[in-house]
C-alpha cells in the first residue's frame, strides 16, 4: 500500500473531469498506492482511477476479477479518461443495482479482501466527501454510510448518470445496501440528488420499523 507511483500529466483525465490530484500537482507526482485508493474512493478522483486500472493491466483485468467473484451484471470496460473524450464512452461501463448490490454484499462479508483491505476499503467508503446530498441526504445526522458516488456532467441539458451506492448501518446494528441510479435525467441537479436521498429514507424507515 505504501508503494510509490509515478502520476504524470500523461495520466491526467481530461479538464472537464474531477481530479483533485491533476488540480493539486499539475506537473505530476509520487503518491502512494493508499493515497490514491483514497482518492479515487472518498474523491472520486478519475486520475487515481485511471492509475491504480494501469497498475492492474487495465479494465479487462478488473473485470475479470469480478467474473471471478461471481458478478455478472458489473462490466467495467473503459477508462476515466476515455469516458471524459468520448460522451457515449461511459455507456460501455455499466452495472445493473442488483449487480452494485451483490458487489455491496460481497465487500460486507468480507470475500475477495483481505482483513485490512477490507478495513480500509470501508474507511475510505465512510470518508467520501461527494455525493452529500443523495443517500445521506434525509437520513439521521450521524448515520454511518459507506458509499461511491458516480456522476457524468450535463450536456445539453442531459445528465446520463447521477448514481449512489452504498452500506447504511441501522440503528440495531443491521445493515442495508442501497443503490440508486439516476439515468439519463433532464432534471436540475437538486431534484436527481432528492430521488436518490428520497429513495434512501423510505428504505431507512422500512428497515427501521420491520425491527424486531
Amino acid at each position: 500500500m505504501e508503494q510509490l507511483i509515478q502520476v504524470t500529466t500523461n495520466d491526467f483525465v481530461t479538464n472537464m473531469q474531477h481530479s483533485p490530484i491533476r488540480d493539486a500537482h499539475p506537473l505530476g507526482a509520487e503518491l502512494s498506492v493508499s493515497n490514491l485508493l483514497r482518492q479515487m474512493v472518498s474523491e472520486s478522483d478519475g486520475t487515481a482511477c485511471d492509475v491504480l486500472l494501469r497498475l492492474l493491466n487495465g479494465p479487462p483485468s478488473v473485470d475479470h476479477y469480478l467474473r471471478e467473484l461471481g458478478l455478472t451484471n458489473v462490466v467495467v470496460a473503459t477508462s476515466e479518461k476515455e469516458m471524459g473524450q468520448d460522451e457515449l464512452a461511459q455507456y460501455r461501463n455499466w452495472a445493473t443495482p442488483e449487480g452494485l448490490t451483490g458487489l455491496l454484499r460481497i465487500l460486507h462479508e468480507g470475500r475477495g479482501l483481505s482483513v485490512p483491505g477490507r478495513e480500509m476499503l470501508l474507511r475510505f467508503l465512510t470518508e467520501t466527501s461527494t455525493g452529500p446530498r443523495r443517500i445521506r441526504g434525509l437520513l439521521p445526522t450521524g448515520t454511518r454510510v459507506a458509499h461511491k458516488t458516480g456522476s457524468s456532467r450535463t450536456v445539453n441539458r442531459l445528465t446520463r448518470a447521477t448514481n449512489d451506492a452504498g452500506i447504511v448501518t441501522l440503528p440495531d446494528g443491521r445493515h442495508m445496501a442501497i443503490v440508486v441510479f439516476v439515468s439519463d435525467s433532464a432534471a436540475d441537479e437538486v431534484t436527481r440528488d432528492a430521488v436518490i436521498a428520497k429513495i434512501s429514507r423510505a428504505a431507512w424507515d422500512y428497515w427501521v420499523e420491520e425491527a424486531p
